[in-house]
């Protein structure tokens, strides 16, 4: 996967603008909080995804390169663990409308509300 040919932040730090050859997409930061490819989100194993409820007005703080395949980010809530890749990156690109519906769904099922967290 070859890197992103743009990386921005907006101006209120809550959307991240990535631009591969094939797409480009707004990837809000509390969409890029709730599927945070850390451990403590992803866990080891798809049985083992958490839901996370109240990152609505999530913003990001900071953006570090992780040598030619990746950046951290750094959230307003203190989390910043997590390399997002630039596969991972292309992924949500792709798929952000299905990821998030499901999130939504999942957020329901478990009683979580986005602007609350439990």
């Amino acid at each position: 996967m070859t890197a992103p040919t743009t990386i921005r932040l907006s101006n209120d730090k809550k959307m991240l603008t990535v631009a591969f050859t094939d797409i480009m997409a707004d990837l809000p930061a509390e969409l890029l909080r709730v599927e945070s490819p850390s451990a403590e989100i992803q866990g080891h194993g798809p049985q083992e995804k958490r839901t996370i409820g109240g990152k609505q007005n999530v913003t990001i703080t900071k953006i570090d390169p992780v040598g030619n395949y990746a950046i951290k980010l750094i959230f307003s809530d203190g989390h910043q663990t997590g390399f997002y890749t630039w596969e991972y990156l292309h992924t949500l690109a792709h798929n952000q409308t299905d990821i998030w519906q499901n999130y939504l769904t999942n957020l329901e099922k478990t009683g979580l509300s986005r602007t609350q967290a439990v």
